[in-house]
């Protein structure tokens, strides 16, 4: 069902421009597809058949969406249904894509039992059923070329929000073309789990507080208790390396591994470690840094950040906390080369704009370190408001961000190049702007913004994350921008890709199966392929496959802002170029519903409101609906 909506031209005057810029808007760091401004003006509305509890951008630029009754995937360039499936009751974690993949696992209960399905994203056939997992889907790890895949799953995973939940997962090694199980282990004890929410009477309990499975070298790395690795082709246990993991109550405490051809390197309990990729055994460990949440290998060196703001596993609250820092350790060795404890106040991400220059911020200064020996080369006042973040454009400048602000600086002199400072439009909307802050911030990095220079992006496009999944990004309450913008940078868009459904024919270069050659389930509704005919079925396969390999090579050039700008006609999104600092496009929005998604591939903004979903597409400034 298309909405049609009322359009009118607005253009702003010179002044009313200069106003725009004065306005109190909230920073919200959102990437965008470059689209036509023909197709900038229109936008579609779909109805549902009840309330949207959830909705989620996948790979393929189709959103899957959920209702009380029933599993819908959808266009996200036309709105249109591809498919629907009759199933109640769902949750977001309950329906979820395989990275790298065409697939689409879904899981759900009745009483006792538990099945896990695989379906073809684009068609709603079943692929593959499984009665294994009992449980629900917290975290998964994809391996193409041994075409495995590891789900951790967590029995009776709802209550109430509460400190001190926990629960024992379980993690299932299956064969991804069949979906057999090739072994099972269950953790040795029980893991604090964290809240999908903090308000609310019931809520479901997420793993997001640990960092997912990794798939290297035959062996299946998990770490919930310390580091333990499985042999992939027996579930022997070679490797267990036991810590504490999420110290003193805070989550993510420990960074997501990175790696090169010989060691696997892995932090907690304030360490850094270096597995041998060849033997699974600990090749040397650092003595106790802090808290180190982040880890960048460039070159020989390995750079750990330490300190920064966590969110505490109690409440949600996102908590500072030191010592803060930086290392650089040889990456031979274990040695630590040198450490810089400069920043006073707090400490955002690492970047590296070149490879001579570390760049952090702690809440007052940018500061620029010599990468060989720590040696401070700048230091700047950034006056940039509860700076969470950093960040280098195209041109290779550092942006400093906030919750209400950004501002552009030259990563080696340290002198400013062009700000902008907004506010929310309202006392009222503090509460919601948080979480809309934090939902953009996510939806910006995932295509890896943060690793944009060529001199280090081999190296750093290593980091072992691509083909794994955790719900962290989609969340949309979490406020900690720091965790995301280091987390959602590693789970990018990988160009490996294995079809398993209706899409695979066009690798095969065969014609498409029509629906009508294999039994269809009885519960899939308004398949739009059943509407097509088998040549029309590859030209609509062909161009989403198109569709994915051009968000593979996303990159961001705008950063939004949400205010009320009457001269645009009311509250909305302005886009700031963020090699420019000039604002450049708009799209109008009373209301913001905090769960938004950005569609890159048509420039539109994606919401729910009650029963229906609705694309608005962002225009030019000057431009607006």
């Amino acid at each position: 069902m298309r909405g049609k909506r009322s359009r009118r031209r607005l253009i702003p005057s010179c002044a009313a421009r200069a106003k725009l810029r004065r306005s109190g808007l909230l920073c919200l760091g959102l990437l965008l597809w470059s689209a036509p401004a023909a197709a900038l003006q229109s936008g579609w509305q779909t109805r549902l058949d009840g309330t949207v509890r959830f909705y989620q951008l996948t790979d393929w630029d189709v959103i899957v969406a959920g209702t009380e009754r029933s599993l819908y995937v959808i266009d996200a360039q036309t709105g249109e249904t591809l498919w629907r499936r009759r199933v109640r009751e769902l949750d977001e974690r309950d329906a979820v894509p395989l990275p790298g993949t065409d697939l689409l696992l879904l899981s759900y209960a009745d009483k006792d039992r538990a099945r896990v399905e695989a379906l073809d994203l684009l068609s709603g056939e079943s692929i593959w059923r499984s009665e294994r997992l009992r449980g629900q889907a917290m975290q998964m790890a994809v391996d193409l070329n041994q075409h495995l895949l590891a789900v951790t799953v967590v029995r009776k995973a709802k209550e109430r929000p509460r400190e001190g939940f926990k629960q024992r997962p379980t993690v299932h090694l299956l064969d991804l073309r069949t979906g057999e199980e090739r072994w099972r282990r269950e953790l040795g004890g029980e893991i604090e789990m964290l809240p999908a929410s903090w308000t609310g009477e019931e809520t479901v309990y997420t793993l997001d507080n640990y960092r997912a499975p990794l798939f290297l070298d035959g062996r299946l790395y998990l770490f919930y208790e310390g580091v333990t690795a499985y042999d992939t082709a027996t579930g022997k246990e070679v490797l267990r390396e036991r810590f504490r993991v999420n110290e003193e109550g805070f989550a993510l405490t420990e960074a997501d591994p990175v790696f090169d051809e010989r060691f696997l390197y892995v932090s907690g309990r304030g360490r850094v470690r270096a597995i041998s990729r060849a033997t699974g055994k600990v090749a040397w460990e650092t003595k106790d840094l802090g808290p180190t949440p982040e880890v960048a290998l460039v070159d020989r060196s390995i750079f750990v950040r330490t300190g920064g703001t966590f969110a505490r596993v109690r409440d949600g609250a996102a908590i500072a906390r030191g010592p803060y820092g930086v290392s650089a350790i040889d990456k031979e060795t274990g040695q630590t080369l040198w450490r810089y404890k400069g920043a006073d106040r707090g400490i955002t991400n690492i970047v590296l704009p070149d490879p001579m220059t570390v760049v952090i911020a702690d809440r007052d200064d940018l500061i620029a370190l010599d990468a060989a020996t720590g040696k401070r080369l700048a230091k700047t006042p950034h006056r940039v408001e509860e700076a969470a973040f950093i960040v280098l454009n195209e041109r290779g400048q550092v942006l400093v961000g906030g919750k209400n602000e950004i501002a552009a600086f030259d990563p080696r002199s340290g002198q400013a190049i062009w700000r902008a400072r907004y506010t929310p439009p309202g006392r009222g909307l503090l509460r919601t702007v948080a979480a809309i802050a934090a939902r953009a911030v996510s939806f910006y990095f995932r295509y890896g913004v943060f690793f944009n220079l060529a001199y280090h992006s081999a190296q750093l496009a290593r980091v072992a994350s691509t083909l794994r999944w955790s719900g962290l990004r989609a969340r949309a309450d979490v406020t900690d921008l720091t965790t995301l913008v280091t987390d959602t940078a590693r789970e990018r868009i990988g160009a490996q890709l294995a079809l398993f459904g209706r899409a695979a024919s066009l690798r095969r270069g065969g014609a498409a199966r029509t629906i009508s050659e294999r039994a269809g389930d009885a519960d899939v509704q308004d398949r739009l392929l059943d509407r097509l005919d088998p040549s029309r079925q590859l030209d609509r396969l062909a161009s989403l496959l198109r569709r994915r390999e051009r968000l593979v090579a996303l990159r961001g050039r705008w950063i939004y802002f949400y205010t009320d700008a009457s001269e645009l006609g009311g509250r909305g999104l302005i886009g700031v170029n963020i090699d420019t600092g000039r604002a450049e496009r708009f799209v109008r929005l009373g209301e913001i519903d905090p769960r938004f998604i950005v569609d890159d591939a048509s420039a539109s903004i994606l919401v729910a409101n009650n029963a229906r979903l609705i694309a608005r597409r962002f225009a030019p400034l000057g431009s607006a609906r």
